[in-house]
């Protein structure tokens, strides 16, 4: 007989306290129907979405006609090189003697990690600018396991400061990045 009540109980219990958990959440949550209007900055954001697709249609539109008013008035990549390196400039800013296309001014660059980039005819401070971070991985990778602790996330970013001319923003980047040791 006893185990005929228990088993009545272990049916009974668990409803019980579903029904009552059930009516106080009911009443919980009736009591916090906030609602939330978010229109006004919805319509914002959709006003600052408008501006810049109409900004960028913009300046698609001018990019397309000045490729087909002047095509040969771009500069060549030789002209482009041979323009935005000076000499003077860069010892001037860097603190010693610069060669031109000589990557190891890029930081974290040296020797045998420029003799690497060479060997996938990457010899120019504009080529390594071009390429994507994962084929300056794939160049530390082909050295082997020594070179793959080197962090090349920088370096197209180093090389276009130094294809352009910008020496003074390239010091400034290293100096505040402790020289690849942030």
């Amino acid at each position: 007989m006893d185990f005929e009540n228990m088993s009545i109980w272990c049916w009974l219990l668990p409803i019980l306290v579903g029904i009552i958990c059930g009516i106080l959440g009911y009443f919980l949550g009736k009591g916090k129907t906030e609602v939330i209007d978010n229109t006004s900055s919805v319509q914002i954001w959709k006003d600052k979405n408008a501006k810049l697709t109409a900004d960028l249609d913009a300046c698609r539109a001018q990019v397309a006609t000045s490729a087909v008013v002047a095509p040969s008035a771009q500069p060549t990549v030789a002209t482009a090189t041979a323009m935005a390196f000076n000499a003077g400039a860069a010892k001037a800013v860097i603190g010693k003697k610069i060669k031109q296309d000589d990557l190891k001014v890029v930081e974290g660059i040296g020797p045998k990690i420029e003799g690497l980039f060479h060997s996938f005819d990457i010899k120019t401070w504009k080529a390594l600018s071009d390429v994507s971070v994962a084929k300056c991985q794939e160049v530390l990778n082909s050295g082997g396991d020594r070179y793959r602790i080197h962090d090349p996330s920088s370096w197209p970013m180093q090389a276009k400061m130094c294809y352009e001319g910008k020496w003074e923003d390239l010091k400034k980047w290293q100096d505040k990045h402790k020289h690849g040791k942030l």
